[in-house]
């Protein structure tokens, strides 16, 4: 049996897509294996909305060339955001690849494989989120697409012009993929998109986020219900309103804030302003009091003054978010921002921008997270990790428990013993397997 590795970086979309790239390849007859010297095909399925995931990507193809050398019959096929730009231009710089093919193009992958194309069309288009007749084993937590791409512009965002302007699945493709998920036995779905909040915009009757939710809620079997990425202009009372209603849809919310400053939010192109940003997390802290909230920020954008930062670390310092995801500015060409923008901060600057800010967030996660010291939550196990199993509660938080057997897929209660800013640890006080 040929063999086949899956080189996955960047968001969860990516992951999501490469459980269905996955799939066609075990229609091919091939078996994944772990690393890129044992396998008879390498995809790679890449992300650029970073120079540093870029840096990866170029470093990943040039070790293949080298492996390709040494094993001339080996293929090598790449996806993902890398692969939007001028394809005959990646052929001539990387001509030891076999196959370019877009984020989402399932059926070139199949033509390349020698399978018969997907009768139903739908992954015709170069933006199509259909499943694949044969998926890739799945675990306890899964990640469904419901919309791809994105209408805003944001000026230092890549992803309108790697994915396309939005496009929707439809509730009933989105619950069929959910139910048939469910009956192998994931027990969490994870709806995804660039702009979960813009879903259905575009489909006969504009079926919102919301509306989705409550479709996919009465799912027998189905444990949990998130979605991500949020927009702060794009949410809407009926949202947060739905979350609070379904038992199912978890406590969690991740809403990028991305800046703390009004003018730089202005020149990023948010849409929003500090305000209304703060006003929206104050509304869904009021309905869903339990709530955790993660944010996204962006240090060293262009032009971003020493209090303009300041204004950025001041409100982190306010609102107090469960989780922040810090990254500095890096220009990607073809945006507003590398056009219009010279990159005018120092590197050292956003280095010690970012770790200012690193270091704050684990003074706030670790007071957040000392409130479940000696209470008890109900966490959904995923696995085991370094000898200990592992699980997250419904407001996202990472639990790590021992003294069990069969946890996988288990809905647990742990008594927490202990308290970090990246985890909790516990004892095992319910399992729903036993």
């Amino acid at each position: 049996m040929p063999h086949y590795h899956l080189w996955t970086i960047g968001c969860q979309m990516n992951q999501a897509e490469s459980r269905r790239i996955a799939g066609v390849l075990a229609a091919a007859g091939y078996e994944q294996v772990p690393h890129l010297d044992a396998a008879d095909l390498v995809v790679l399925n890449t992300c650029v909305v970073r120079q540093s995931a870029e840096d990866r990507i170029v470093g990943t193809l040039g070790l293949l060339a080298g492996l390709k050398r040494e094993r001339p019959q080996l293929r090598i096929a790449v996806t993902g955001c890398f692969t939007a730009r001028d394809r005959k231009d990646l052929q001539k710089r990387f001509p030891h690849v076999d196959l370019f093919f877009g984020s989402g193009e399932y059926s070139a992958l199949s033509d390349w494989m020698g399978l018969p194309s997907s009768s139903t069309g739908e992954d015709t288009a170069p933006h199509a989120l259909c499943a694949t007749e044969a998926e890739s084993p799945t675990g306890v937590s899964a990640y469904v697409p419901i919309i791809q791409g994105c209408n805003n512009f944001c000026t230092y965002c890549i992803v309108p012009y790697t994915r396309g302007r939005e496009l929707s699945r439809t509730p009933e493709d989105i619950e069929s993929e959910a139910m048939g998920l469910v009956s192998q036995g994931v027990r969490e779905v994870v709806l995804l998109g660039q702009n979960v909040d813009s879903y259905g915009h575009d489909l006969p009757g504009a079926p919102s986020l919301a509306d989705l939710l409550k479709r996919l809620h009465p799912i027998a079997g189905l444990s949990r219900l998130r979605f991500l990425t949020n927009h702060p202009k794009d949410m809407s009372r009926k949202l947060i309103h739905a979350m609070a209603s379904l038992d199912k849809v978890c406590e969690h919310l991740d809403l990028a804030l991305q800046s703390g400053d009004d003018d730089i939010l202005h020149a990023m192109g948010r849409g929003y302003t500090v305000a209304d940003f703060t006003r929206l997390v104050s509304d869904v802290r009021e309905v869903i009091p339990h709530v955790s909230v993660a944010t996204d920020i962006i240090v060293g954008f262009p032009g971003e003054t020493d209090s303009q930062f300041e204004n950025t670390f001041s409100l982190l310092e306010k609102t107090r978010f469960d989780v922040v995801h810090v990254a500095a500015y890096s220009p990607r060409p073809g945006t507003v921002a590398a056009r219009r923008y010279d990159d005018s901060v120092s590197e050292d600057s956003k280095h010690a921008r970012l770790h200012r800010i690193e270091e704050l967030q684990e003074t706030v996660a670790s007071e957040i997270n000392a409130a479940y010291l000696h209470r008890e939550v109900e966490v959904l196990v995923e696995g085991t990790r370094r000898g200990k199993w592992f699980g997250r509660t419904r407001t996202h938080k990472l639990v790590f428990f021992e003294g069990a057997e069969n946890c996988t897929g288990a809905m647990v209660r742990i008594d927490v013993t202990r308290t970090s800013p990246w985890a909790l640890q516990g004892n095992l006080v319910y399992n729903s397997t036993v």
